[in-house]
């Protein structure tokens, strides 16, 4: 019989273990593979740059599976859906295998973002190269960059993904409202938890499928 009462706290636990070895970018760089182009759930295909919005542009990798991904789904959209309406530009990438995990195929991703109500592409990275780029290991993960293309935040969410009304550092948020005021944002990176991207390919650098 499979423990599954087990899955969160292995889900916590793998969040410290060290990282896959994948470079990851650094507060500065500018938006890499910006010309990828990456199907969006219309249908159409989509890449970085033509998102990109004129005051900044969110990059955030995620799935569909991943308990954590549940956990902040709302908070997600709802930064998401704010971001549009701000002209921060706003893409949310699913980089995961669909033959590791059934939830991550095209039909999944368009039914989630049309159930949570999503007005920003989500879009498949076939290939992962484009997780890989950016250094992406987790879902959820989040790249902030500001009006010149420039990376000025990467992490985590907030600081409570299972009890929103706990958490008390509003990370990503934070960051935005600093990015929109003009302000220098205060804190520029923090520890992504989630699960590990279900990288494709063989020659996928090797990684769990909770970290």
């Amino acid at each position: 019989m499979k423990s599954f009462w087990l899955l969160p706290l292995v889900c916590v636990l793998m969040t410290i273990l060290p990282g896959s070895g994948i470079a990851g970018l650094r507060i500065g760089d500018p938006i890499p593979v910006k010309d990828v182009k990456m199907k969006n759930i219309d249908g159409r295909e989509l890449s970085i740059g033509e998102v990109a919005g004129d005051r900044g542009t969110l990059v955030i990798f995620s799935c569909n599976h991943c308990p954590f991904v549940k956990a902040w789904q709302g908070r997600i959209v709802s930064i998401g859906n704010n971001c549009v309406g701000r002209r921060i530009g706003v893409i949310m990438i699913n980089s995961s295998d669909p033959a590791a995990d059934l939830e991550e195929d095209f039909p999944h991703i368009k039914n989630q973002a049309d159930a949570q109500g999503y007005m920003f592409p989500y879009v498949v990275d076939e290939t992962s190269d484009v997780a890989r780029a950016f250094g992406a290991r987790r879902t959820p993960e989040a790249f902030l960059f500001d009006a010149k293309g420039l990376l000025i935040y990467h992490g985590g969410i907030d600081d409570n993904a299972f009890d929103a009304d706990e958490a008390t550092k509003n990370y990503l948020k934070d960051a935005i409202d600093a990015l929109l005021e003009g302000h220098e944002v205060k804190i520029k990176e923090t520890k992504s938890q989630g699960c590990g991207i279900l990288f494709r390919s063989k020659d996928a650098p090797p990684d769990e499928i909770y970290r």
